[in-house]
């Protein structure tokens, strides 16, 4: 069952987990008591051995606003938005990215500024087709965050990036997923049922293939060819020793779906 109240819902299912943004009076834009109640969920699931993916998702009528800019110390003469940014977001999408879990986002409705930047750096986006997301700062003086110039850049090229900072355009998800910046839209109401099935297949699935998969795919977008093809053979040395690999070749072999570690029933 998910908590009645607070800024976040967590809800225990069959081999995942889902973290509700719960500020839909705000479009679950961001304060300090969000970010904090999030942060701990995520580390709360890294280190729960039964929860094997996260689906991040966000109640009400939209995903995210981003920052709550109704938050004392935001404007004035003493702001520093920079310590905001890095205490908050900056934290978050390292957390998103450090977890040795998949990150399932389901998007409807609105991700504006961070809010869209967060389903960006997430592992699995999926999102509603009518679904809007924004880099919306240049309308407040702003550049964007959150790892946006980064995502933005590599997810959908140089070209795209530079209209979306700089217009602070909105596009629709099915947009999006054109681009690249997603995985997939799908029809607006089998957004959660196409996010749980996601959830539940990648539960079912071998957890350290999955997290070194995780790691290798960011390592790549660092590393040059020669680097990445080490890196491959060493954990490829170190999964070819598992129960995973030599239960999903046995299966292989007897024409069985594979029983993995730890997987749900």
């Amino acid at each position: 069952m998910g908590e009645s109240a607070g800024p976040l819902l967590v809800e225990a299912r069959t081999g995942y987990r889902v973290l509700t943004l719960n500020r839909p009076q705000k479009l679950n834009a961001f304060d300090g008591a969000l970010h904090a109640a999030l942060l701990t969920a995520l580390e709360a699931a890294g280190r729960d051995p039964s929860c094997r993916a996260v689906l991040l998702t966000g109640a009400g009528r939209g995903f995210c606003a981003g920052q709550d800019l109704a938050e004392p110390g935001l404007t004035g003469s003493e702001a520093d938005l920079g310590a905001v940014i890095e205490r908050g977001w900056n934290r978050l999408v390292r957390a998103i990215r450090a977890l040795e879990k998949p990150v399932v986002c389901a998007v409807h409705g609105t991700a504006a500024g961070a809010g869209a930047s967060i389903a960006f750096a997430c592992d699995i986006t999926l999102a509603a087709e009518t679904a809007r997301f924004a880099q919306a700062f240049i309308r407040i003086g702003l550049i964007p965050d959150s790892g946006a110039t980064w995502t933005l850049t590599h997810l959908a090229g140089p070209a795209r990036a530079r209209a979306m900072a700089m217009l602070g355009e909105p596009i629709t998800g099915a947009e999006a997923a054109a681009m690249g910046l997603i995985h997939r839209a799908v029809p607006d109401d089998r957004l959660i049922t196409e996010a749980e099935a996601t959830c539940a297949k990648l539960a079912r699935l071998p957890a350290k293939a999955l997290s070194a998969t995780k790691r290798a795919l960011q390592a790549a977008e660092g590393n040059g060819l020669d680097a990445q093809l080490d890196l491959e053979a060493l954990m490829q040395r170190e999964l070819g020793r598992s129960h995973d690999y030599n239960e999903g070749v046995a299966a292989f072999a007897q024409k069985r779906a594979p029983r993995f570690e730890g997987a749900p029933e």
